[in-house]
């Protein structure tokens, strides 16, 4: 797998990351991590992480 490959299969995959946590935020799913339920501002704080990583990696991969 080339180096382009890898940074677009990546920024999909924290794409669908991120939109899994903001389908949590808006349909109000609980999230429980061994008996642990995660607060809902939580996953507002992974959107933001994933979006960026996503946003990085097709930034990458349009540079190569």
């Amino acid at each position: 797998m080339d180096k382009k490959t890898y940074l677009l299969t990546v920024a999909v995959i924290f794409s669908v990351i991120g939109i899994v946590h903001a389908l949590r935020l808006w349909f109000a799913w609980e999230g429980v991590i061994g008996g642990w339920i995660v607060p809902q501002w939580l996953s507002l704080v992974a959107i933001l992480a994933a979006l960026f990583l996503a946003w990085q990696g097709y930034l990458f991969a349009q540079k190569r």
